[in-house]
């Protein structure tokens, strides 16, 4: 049996199935932080070997200029989840 999760954390006070739907999103959570972890550390083994121009100069514009709008909106995303998780933590606490 799958115990319930609440804040990334086994519960061990109940004992809830989890339905399917909570269980994709945290299939889904862990492939993001993995290919977040992998984008990571790709990014900082091109920031040690080359230099930004050379990085530029080498890139394709248009591709490069997607790529950084893409990264643009996942970090507004990752912002907004923040804010809402300090709001969250905030009225957790007032409590």
């Amino acid at each position: 049996m799958i115990k319930s999760m609440k804040g990334g954390r086994h519960s061990a006070s109940t004992n809830q199935q989890m339905s399917v739907d909570e269980i994709r999103l945290i299939a889904d959570l862990r492939i993001m932080h993995s290919k977040v972890d992998e984008l990571y550390q790709i990014s900082k083994v091109l920031q040690t070997r080359h230099n930004e121009n050379a990085v530029i100069n080498y890139a394709d514009a248009r591709v490069l200029a997607e790529d950084i709008r893409k990264a643009d909106e996942l970090y507004l995303w990752f912002i907004r989840l923040k804010e809402e998780s300090d709001r969250m933590r905030k009225r957790a606490a007032a409590r």
